[in-house]
């Protein structure tokens, strides 16, 4: 595994652009901006004390993508790896190595946390709170990308499980793996029914006595093969780059086909989900265990590489068990239909907590920014926030092919205020549009923070499709001028103007954790009753 090479320089004062966030978001953009603006004064904060983002944080055994490395990586670097469904240390590499190739590594600066962003107007500046091993320091910039992605490094989402100190075993959380956990021989239960328990539960039954998946509501689950002999067919013949392009356009084209299909029939597209499953596993264990009571795509699919999960299930290694969780109890966790699965360890991958930019606060021009009040432009901007972009990916398919073509755009916005002398670009929310969600999932992930995040509106350019086919025609054929406010570079005694505020509450399905924080309390209740959930997807990382 490679190690984190960053700057041996101070932190800089005085910016043209800071980037926060030096994985694949982070990377990826920075690479772009400066393509697109040669001698573009940059840098890039990480908070951790190495580069990579979810690829260096995440330890737990058989951490891999959940999508293939073909749209996960990036267009300017191919992928040239083996395998199309990664291990989490060859990403980490990937990540290290492009920083290093496009002279990016010497921009990093690591153990750098943002703890507060605030803006002026009249400065046409950001002044940066950045917390560092020496300090406190200020650093101010034109322009700020968020690109440290959707969750919180420091706090995994806790359902509140009853009993647990009664528990004679181990319990651990996949987010806080420990390095010296012993599992072999040992009874193991992997509470949760997402991609991270679908990664771990194989990755743990070679040397465990035993593995149960305990699930409250099962996921859909898909065979996906880690090496795609269509891709090494291709490179026999040509180069990485058209490799690369043409893998691509084979998985987007099987992808984006199975979602919409979810959309417009979504019995036809659980039909075929539930054909490819019975290749597998027998009708009785797919009913009991495979079996969502939602649609596909409704939250998202789960990869099984190479089947291994299913294989594992034939030969009694692992064992599913799908109920509703009482409590702990000393022997394991006891169900509410009465039944106790005996463990030793217990693995929690019930979910992460989410939130933007890393945790930091937000003014503009002395006010605090309720996020959740905003709407999001082309998914990249905040409505009345200026001069500042993030990283939003797509929640059916890899997170950079959208955070990349986020990253493009932000360039040439950075290049039209460059060219055309403006000091300061706003988007600003058009009256009478209906908000909807900018993750547009119904897992419990997602739904406790509705209230917190931004929302999108039903008309361009505040719509955000999960398509990457139509986003990239959108995207390349965009005005940056729409629903933007300019103002010339070094204007004073300008006031900003206001637009539609987004409502903090949304009427959707499955949202019983859409609430705002004067209803948190209830909806850590809530989450305690329910138990359990649905993680986020091991292949959503920034």
């Amino acid at each position: 595994m490679s190690t984190t090479q960053t700057s041996t320089r101070a932190l800089p004062e005085s910016l043209d652009v800071l980037v926060v966030g030096a994985g694949l978001s982070g990377i990826g953009a920075a690479h772009r901006i400066r393509e697109a603006n040669p001698g573009i004064d940059l840098a890039i904060l990480e908070m951790r004390e190495a580069t990579g983002g979810t690829w260096d944080l995440f330890r737990y055994p058989g951490v891999r993508s959940d999508s293939d490395m073909f749209t996960l990586s990036f267009p300017f670097r191919p992928w040239t790896g083996r395998r199309a469904i990664a291990e989490g240390g060859d990403i980490l590499d990937y990540i290290r190595e492009t920083a290093r190739e496009t002279g990016l590594s010497e921009l990093i600066h690591t153990g750098a946390r943002v703890r507060s962003v605030s803006w002026s107007t009249q400065e046409q500046r950001w002044r940066v709170q950045v917390e560092t091993a020496e300090g406190t320091r200020e650093v101010i910039t034109r322009f700020l990308h968020m690109g440290s992605g959707y969750y919180d490094y420091e706090h995994a989402h806790d359902p509140g499980f009853v009993g647990v100190e009664d528990f004679r075993g181990q319990v651990v959380h996949p987010q806080f793996w420990p390095e010296d956990l012993e599992h072999a021989g040992k009874r193991i239960v992997v509470i949760g029914s997402g991609a991270t328990a679908v990664t771990i539960v194989p990755a743990m039954s070679d040397t465990a006595a035993h593995v149960t998946m305990l699930q409250r509501t099962p996921s859909y689950v898909f065979d996906q093969p880690s090496v795609d002999p269509f891709v090494q067919a291709l490179r026999r013949r040509f180069r990485p780059e058209t490799v690369q392009r043409l893998s691509r356009v084979k998985n987007l084209t099987l992808q984006t086909f199975l979602y919409e299909l979810s959309r417009v029939s979504p019995k036809a597209a659980k039909r075929i989900v539930h054909t490819e499953l019975r290749r597998f596993l027998p009708k009785e264990v797919i009913d009991e265990h495979f079996d969502p009571p939602y649609d596909v795509w409704d939250q998202r699919l789960c990869a099984v590489p190479d089947g291994d999960l299913y294989r594992e299930i034939r030969s009694g290694r692992v064992s599913m068990v799908t109920g509703h969780i009482e409590r702990f109890v000393p022997e394991g966790i006891r169900l509410t239909d009465g039944r106790v699965v005996e463990a030793d360890v217990v693995v929690t991958a019930t979910g992460l907590s989410l939130q933007l930019f890393g945790g930091a606060t937000l003014t503009v021009d002395g006010r605090e920014l309720e996020i959740g009040r905003c709407f999001a432009y082309r998914g990249l901007m905040l409505a009345g926030v200026p001069n500042a972009t993030m990283s939003v990916g797509y929640v059916n398919a890899s997170w950079t092919l959208r955070a990349d073509l986020v990253a493009r755009h932000v360039a040439r916005l950075i290049a039209h205020m460059r060219d055309h002398g403006m000091g300061v670009a706003v988007p600003v929310a058009p009256d009478g549009m209906r908000p909807g969600p900018i993750l547009d999932l119904t897992s419990g992930y997602v739904q406790r923070v509705v209230g917190r995040f931004p929302k999108i509106g039903d008309r361009v350019p505040w719509k955000m499709p999960q398509n990457y086919l139509k986003d990239k025609i959108s995207f390349a054929r965009a005005d940056v001028t729409q629903d933007m406010h300019f103002v010339p570079d070094g204007a004073k005694g300008v006031t900003l103007p206001s637009g539609a505020e987004a409502p903090l509450e949304l009427d959707l399905p499955g949202s019983s954790s859409n609430v705002t924080r004067g209803e948190e309390q209830a909806t850590a209740a809530a989450d305690r009753a329910a138990q359990l959930d649905v993680e986020a997807p091991a292949g959503a990382a920034r």
